[in-house]
């Protein structure tokens, strides 16, 4: 499980580019705490200087200023305690920060150990070795840094941050809470406090004697503070100081007043804090997982041990996708992932129906706008033509100008079906508001697209993991 952070750096005030990367990398490179180091095409001892070399090259080709803008980005991974070594946690950091740069930008890797928490620092430059390109921080990067990172350590057999909420007086949980719960630790006092608090407003004591009873067989014992406020503690689980009954403390719905509204029976119990809690809300998935290669298959094609090597490491990167995908969607059981594939599917074709039927009416009403000013520019030469009661010779004058009147009178006959012909006001309101639905429909239309794609491709995989796709062929062999 690994927590990044992305930044951005520019060129101090008063400092030069190659003084302030030097002393931002020194915090990095500092021996009392980092205790292993990796780098990439450059020295992590002159890195200050290689990336101004690059810097420079770039300004002498494109023109452009080396040390306007950012400089270099670090990020911040971080790994909870006693799970990986500062080497192990060195080579994800380094594989990370590969993948993330595409092996294009320099950059070192100073993994620290001077924390409970082994933690690495990434350094890279922002212009890229071939002086090709900068880096765009592009908007979301941290997220799509968080989910390479997640799944760099599923691959390493980690365990990854499934649903992450930043620290909030509500009913999210900081990091550190979170990761108590997730991982199995004991909990912190306050959600130990919580705990025990909906425990026994779920057993509705009859008055707040009761409820402070209640605790004190749970374990708690209780004092009244300054301004008759409620504190607690849990002397049994090592807790010295108590914790006050407060929204600011506990979080919003754990102040004194709101415990004693439930108790009286003026409030009710939110249905998410009754035991047992409710399902943590789902993340949105996104980033794209493929099918994985059947390895046997193409090695009886004539493919060699060097793509069989690729194609294991390829395998093992899409199922890792796959897992981080179930874990983010909440898909624990087969039968949530053929529903979740099966209502892609169907929001997919459903929005395409609805796409295709703008389209048609889109086509009506353009053949019928064109058909309308057709039939206005032509009406007066048929009215000419009638008037001089269908003259032969005004016919082989103006043959062309009575065709495409008859044309259009056809046309508009055939679009408006024995409807009234709209005026062309209201015709070309109507061609506005049918672009306007489309435009939406299509961003509907192709995130539904992708989350087919995503959902398909991980259920084929699943599939394959479980034998189910080969089930025919398997019957064939066992026979």
């Amino acid at each position: 499980m690994a927590a990044t952070y992305l930044r951005p750096y520019k060129t101090a005030k008063g400092a030069t580019p190659a003084d302030t990367m030097r002393e931002r990398f020194a915090y990095g490179l500092n021996p009392k705490k980092c205790a292993v180091v990796s780098s990439h095409l450059c020295d992590h001892a002159t890195a200050h200087l290689e990336f101004m070399l690059v810097k420079s090259q770039y300004q002498a080709e494109t023109g452009r200023e080396a040390g306007r803008g950012h400089l270099f980005y670090q990020i911040r991974q971080g790994f909870p305690p006693g799970e990986v070594t500062p080497e192990e946690a060195n080579r994800i950091g380094h594989e990370t920060a590969m993948r993330w740069t595409k092996g294009k930008y320099q950059f070192f890797v100073c993994t620290h150990t001077d924390k409970k928490a082994i933690h690495n620092h990434i350094y890279f430059n922002a212009t890229a070795y071939d002086r090709a390109q900068k880096f765009h921080n592009f908007l979301g990067s941290t997220f799509a840094l968080r989910r390479l990172s997640d799944r760099v350590c599923i691959e390493n057999g980690l365990s990854c941050i499934v649903d992450p909420k930043q620290h909030s007086k509500s009913g999210f949980r900081h990091y550190g809470e979170w990761l108590d719960a997730a991982s199995g630790r004991p909990p912190t006092f306050k959600e130990r406090l919580k705990t025990a608090i909906d425990a026994c407003l779920a057993n509705e004591p009859q008055n707040v004697e009761a409820f402070l009873a209640a605790l004190a067989a749970a374990g708690f014992e209780h004092k009244c503070g300054r301004g008759v406020v409620l504190s607690f503690r849990a002397p049994a689980h090592g807790q010295a100081r108590y914790t006050r009954l407060r929204a600011d403390t506990l979080g919003e719905g754990y102040s004194q007043e709101e415990l004693f509204a439930i108790i009286e029976g003026r409030a009710a119990l939110p249905a998410k804090r009754r035991p047992p809690a409710g399902k943590r809300p789902t993340v949105p998935a996104s980033g794209r997982v493929n099918l994985i290669v059947d390895i046997q298959e193409k090695l009886r094609g004539g493919k060699g041990s060097a793509y069989e090597r690729w194609a294991k490491v390829y395998n093992l990167k899409m199922m890792a996708a796959a897992l981080q995908y179930l874990q983010e969607n909440n898909l624990l059981e087969y039968a949530q992932l053929e529903r979740h594939a099966a209502g892609a599917v169907d929001r997919f074709h459903n929005l395409a129906g609805q796409i295709q039927k703008i389209e048609a009416a889109s086509k009506r009403n353009a053949g019928l706008r064109a058909a309308v000013v057709e039939y206005a520019k032509t009406r007066p030469v048929f009215d000419e033509y009638k008037a001089k009661k269908y003259s032969r010779a005004y016919l082989a004058q103006h043959g062309d100008e009575i065709d495409a009147y008859r044309a259009a009178q056809e046309a508009m006959r055939e679009l408006l079906a024995g409807q009234r012909l709209p005026k062309m006001d209201a015709l070309k309101a109507e061609a506005g508001r049918l672009a306007a639905e489309k435009k939406a429909l299509y961003i509907q239309y192709r995130a539904a697209q992708k989350q087919l794609r995503q959902a398909v491709a991980v259920k084929g995989n699943i599939d394959h993991l479980l034998g189910i796709t080969d089930a025919s062929r398997n019957k064939e062999q066992a026979r």
